[in-house]
């Protein structure tokens, strides 16, 4: 998603989902998750942690590794999280959740923010003094995704409780969930005054979403891109998804072992290709192959299809 960055611009991005518990034993850097390459900057680790030997323990690591910032997550719902307490399972526990925070706060002074949910059967009050012990225990900023833990990603998002934390507090909120168009970026923006967003799994499939909101905003475009438009009809989307498709498989081959690159392929394309008309069929060819060059020529012939679209919505399956 870099490549679309606008020129001159500059965004953070989290990391893969990190675990604490594994953290502590690694050496960062010689790990698929925490592998980087010279584009990357402005890395922000998303961690699950809980416990102050593992606070004490990462967050210099993550510094010296070359972190900007933290994120506490606080807002996955995934059983593989929540049974060692992380995650959303924090949001049970207020008081400790909030000495977390504390705990962090005490032993770096990187930016700290926290990502989380909306309250257990959509509790508003919940909500907000759990978000206001959050921002007293030392967080410079919190995420909101605004669907409830038992939603996961069911339903729709609510943002108007995204509104109602950033007018109860005016302190800095990212706002997150059901972008999946420029069009929601901006109306997200505008409708709930956070100070930015959040978009997850839509960038899988559109990484171009970011050189849309610029050129929307009249931004430069993205460097190499001088003169350019960004991909705007449904045609021209499913071109440029089939050239992501093949720069991904093509870097993660490049970057990884083979069975990494092979496993980050196949869940990049469980994520993105519901966008995509024929899309389960094209990752199911590509997943199925025996080879990296028999993904690349699969990809390639695949998308040389002029009837391919891309939807502007689907429901998040993954």
């Amino acid at each position: 998603a870099g490549r679309y960055l606008p020129e001159g611009c500059h965004t953070i991005w989290p990391t893969e989902m990190l675990s604490s518990r594994r953290l502590i034993a690694q050496r960062l850097g010689d790990t698929p998750e925490t592998f980087t390459s010279p584009m990357d900057d402005n890395l922000v680790p998303q961690i699950l942690i809980n416990e102050d030997r593992f606070i004490k323990a990462c967050l210099p690591k993550l510094e010296q590794w070359g972190a900007v910032g933290v994120d506490i997550n606080m807002g996955c719902p995934q059983s593989k999280a929540l049974k060692h307490n992380y995650g959303v399972a924090l949001m049970g526990d207020p008081e400790y959740a909030h000495n977390v925070v504390r705990m962090a706060r005490s032993t770096t002074n990187l930016p700290l923010s926290v990502k989380l949910r909306a309250g257990t059967n959509n509790d508003k009050d919940f909500l907000k003094r759990f978000c206001e012990g959050l921002y007293e225990a030392g967080a410079d900023w919190l995420t909101l995704h605004p669907r409830t833990p038992e939603q996961k990603r069911k339903g729709y998002a609510d943002w108007s409780q995204i509104k109602m934390i950033k007018d109860e507090f005016n302190k800095s909120l990212i706002g997150n969930g059901d972008i999946q168009t420029w069009e929601d970026a901006i109306r997200m923006k505008e409708e709930t005054g956070c100070d930015a967003v959040m978009i997850g799994r839509a960038l899988t499939a559109r990484p171009w979403l970011l050189w849309q909101i610029g050129h929307h905003l009249g931004l430069p475009s993205p460097p190499g891109k001088e003169g350019l438009l960004p991909p705007l009809t449904p045609e021209e989307e499913a071109q440029e998804y089939g050239k992501a498709v093949l720069f991904f498989i093509q870097k993660s081959f490049e970057i990884f072992t083979e069975k990494d690159a092979r496993k980050r392929v196949i869940f990049y394309l469980k994520v993105s290709h519901p966008w995509l008309n024929y899309g389960h069929s094209i990752s199911s060819k590509i997943i199925n192959a025996k080879t990296q060059e028999e993904m690349i020529e699969i990809a390639i012939k695949s998308f040389e299809s002029s009837s391919l679209t891309l939807s502007k919505r689907t429901e998040l399956r993954y």
